[in-house]
């Protein structure tokens, strides 16, 4: 007799409270049922159950029983559910997010190979530089490029260092001169990124140790993209992730300044919703990123 089949017997009777029920519901006699009890009971050299006309109880080893019988079928059926989900072809619609300076070079150039490699899956890609509530709104993974990121009950996945540099025109050099050391941006025109935990501050490490000096500027705005723009058209200083700026570097559009202080680096992370499975959607989206930016990540327009 299957042992499987037959736990799977008395969980069915001891939820049930019921003999018949359980038989039923199985889709066997209850001469079958009892058959499996019996058998059960003859092995384990117990009383699982007490049975009268009226009513059944289980015994208290049966209630000990029946604890490990249920923990044992559901970790069974977890771990079925578990290979079947990593073997099943990803389909569906993939929800999206991504900060727009990396998600406009970057991810919306990697999608076609993804999307050819998953011809059943679609992908719906929302850049947004704000944190989005991924929950509330039904998004199944995010890009998020951050010093740290803060507790939440989200899965969070580190990929790569990002490098944060400053730079700006060579005619906001020209007008304004270089600053030599990080104490004098207080005189210069910096472009704010009003997301950052602390707008009106940057920090660095450099020969001096850390220091942390107070910034303003002319121009303020919430999007990499944005702050890149300014800084090509001289209208001050920005502290921007490598990615964002590193097609302008090489074109000469601007110039890195203060090479021996280093803002703090951030990092690329992959967030998604907690569940205790992965589905086959996310997992291959993350798998596939990974891929592209495992460390050392030569950042160029390209990805």
């Amino acid at each position: 007799m299957d042992r499987l089949e037959t736990l799977r017997v008395f969980r069915k009777v001891a939820d049930r409270q019921s003999f018949s029920a359980a038989a039923r519901e199985l889709g066997l006699s209850n001469a079958g049922v009892s058959k499996h009890i019996a058998r059960l009971e003859a092995d384990l050299g117990a009383r699982l159950i007490d049975r009268t006309t009226r009513r059944m109880n289980l015994t208290e080893a049966g209630r000990a029983y029946f604890d490990r019988c249920v923990r044992i079928l559901d970790d069974l059926a977890e771990a079925d559910q578990a290979v079947g989900r990593l073997t099943a072809a990803p389909r569906g619609l993939l929800r999206v997010t991504a900060p727009a300076s990396f998600g406009v070079p970057y991810l919306s150039r990697l999608l076609p190979e993804f999307m050819a490699r998953h011809p059943e899956l679609s992908v719906d890609l929302s850049f947004n530089d704000r944190f989005v509530d991924l929950v509330e709104e039904g998004i199944d993974l995010a890009v998020r490029i951050r010093t740290d990121l803060p507790d939440s009950q989200l899965v969070v996945r580190r990929l790569a260092p990002v490098e944060r540099i400053l730079c700006t025109a060579p005619s906001y050099i020209a007008r304004r001169g270089e600053p030599k050391h990080p104490r004098e941006l207080n005189a210069h025109d910096c472009i704010v990124y009003t997301l950052s935990a602390t707008p009106g501050e940057w920090r660095f490490q450099g020969p001096d140790g850390t220091i942390t000096v107070p910034i303003n500027g002319r121009f303020r705005c919430n999007n990499g993209q944005a702050m890149l723009a300014a800084a090509e058209a001289g209208i001050g200083i920005a502290n921007s992730p490598i990615f964002s700026v590193a097609a302008a570097l090489r074109a000469g559009r601007v110039k890195r300044l203060l090479p021996d202080w280093q803002p703090p680096a951030h990092a690329l992370y992959l967030v998604y919703p907690p569940g205790r499975h992965l589905s086959p959607k996310v997992r291959v989206f993350a798998d596939f990123l990974a891929e592209r930016f495992t460390p050392p990540v030569e950042w160029d327009a390209t990805g």
